[in-house]
């Protein structure tokens, strides 16, 4: 659970965290090595619950104990970063939601294009995730998706405050207003047990896509994918045994 801490804040952390274990997305420090490149990655390559994956109809079971998820976005973001491997946006203390009779704090969110998750196979052209912690450690994730279509206002005004060099970061305007309205109203999910997508690829994180997408245009896709110098997603892993709720 210590490792779980320290990326709490740093969900696609920079290489600091963990000195001599580089992780990337092309070439040899690529995802399909990540489980090599340190013994604290052995997770990437041994666990049986990893994330993304693909959310098919051959591996999702309706049920009706599904409960809503329950939002408080009352906080402003402090800062936006660029670590390296995406763009993440940090949160003031005090927004939260409410899983499982659990309150889960946002700490941030991050983008990753194409999408690490996939719906019916189909990839988008970005996916944002809102991170969360509870007090114990526990994470869950939010996924929200973004089609090709007209230029998205929040995407537009976080793009223009992004850093352009790896390892900094500046301040970030955005009001907790734009957090509500960066999601879609209907708030339907998916729901499986997974990882966090970036090394130390820690299992046990509650992972909840959402079924109604946002939109973005080409053009602000090719913007932050200019800016990474590549795309930065996990390809989809193994289901295994586990089921998706729906």
């Amino acid at each position: 659970m210590k490792a779980v801490r320290l990326l709490v804040m740093t969900l696609a952390c920079s290489s600091a965290l963990f000195a001599g274990a580089h992780w990337g997305y092309t070439g040899h420090e690529g995802p399909q090595n990540w489980g090599e490149l340190s013994p604290k990655y052995e997770m990437c390559k041994a666990g049986k619950s990893q994330s993304p994956i693909n959310i098919s109809k051959d591996v999702t079971v309706a049920t009706e104990g599904l409960k809503p998820i329950k939002f408080h976005y009352v906080t402003s973001a402090s800062e936006i970063i660029n670590n390296g491997h995406t763009i993440q946006v940090n949160v003031k203390d005090g927004s939260y939601i409410i899983i499982d009779g659990k309150t889960f704090d946002l700490k941030q969110f991050h983008f990753h294009t194409p999408s690490e998750n996939q719906i019916d196979s189909k990839n988008f052209p970005l996916e944002a995730h809102f991170v969360h912690a509870s007090k114990d450690g526990s994470l869950a994730v939010i996924a929200l998706m973004y089609e090709t279509g007209a230029e998205n206002k929040i995407i537009k005004k976080l793009w223009s405050r992004m850093p352009h060099e790896a390892g900094k970061s500046s301040g970030c305007k955005m009001e907790a207003a734009m957090f509500t309205t960066m999601m879609p109203k209907n708030h339907e999910y998916y729901r499986f047990n997974g990882s966090l997508t970036t090394p130390p690829c820690s299992e046990g994180v509650r992972w909840m896509v959402l079924k109604n997408y946002s939109h973005v245009s080409k053009s602000q896709v090719d913007e932050f994918l200019h800016l990474m110098h590549h795309e930065n997603n996990r390809p989809v892993q193994p289901i295994n045994a586990r089921k998706v709720m729906k």
